[in-house]
């Protein structure tokens, strides 16, 4: 089975509708306005990356922010991965080659919050921990009784770093 070509790059506007429609068949994910998916492409591109295939079709994306408190710390908000594509290591190479373009402008700390039930993105998480040889540890950020009432699980925060992700000897990726 040969793997399709994808291009990873730093996202556009014109990103965000395309997102906003991969987000929806990405389910659980939840779906944000195309209003907020557009500015995740674009003030937020520094901290997001697009994957697109031979034809010029978004297949994954991760979008993230640097918190105001933190600017040494990438927080990845949410990682779609075309069902197309699942399977292939796609989330994982999107998540080294931007936690790579971040680490230039001083990122040493990678956050994001995980259900307990999504076992898939734990396992991703901690291969991307395990490659940038950073701890990790966990803690509940926002907790199914007191922020959502009962109708969502907790959302465990996991925090990894510090890491150098600059090193000339890891292996850059644009295309995959």
């Amino acid at each position: 089975m040969s793997v399709p070509t994808v291009t990873l790059r730093r996202p556009t506007d014109g990103d965000g509708l395309p997102l906003h429609e991969l987000v929806a068949r990405c389910q659980p994910l939840d779906t944000n306005s195309v209003y907020c998916n557009l500015l995740q492409c674009s003030d937020f591109a520094d901290t997001a990356i697009a994957a697109e295939d031979a034809q010029g079709q978004l297949v994954g994306f991760i979008s993230g922010y640097r918190p105001p408190s933190r600017p040494d710390t990438l927080f990845v908000w949410q990682v779609a991965v075309d069902a197309s594509m699942r399977g292939q290591g796609l989330a994982l190479r999107m998540l080294m080659a931007l936690t790579e373009r971040v680490a230039h402008q001083g990122v040493r700390f990678m956050e994001t919050t995980i259900s307990p039930d999504n076992a898939a993105s734990q396992a991703l998480f901690k291969r991307a921990f395990a490659q940038l040889e950073a701890d990790y540890s966990t803690r509940t950020l926002f907790s199914r009784a007191e922020h959502f009432a009962g109708k969502h699980e907790d959302e465990v925060l996991y925090r990894a770093g510090p890491f150098d992700a600059t090193n000339p000897e890891k292996e850059s990726e644009e295309t995959a």
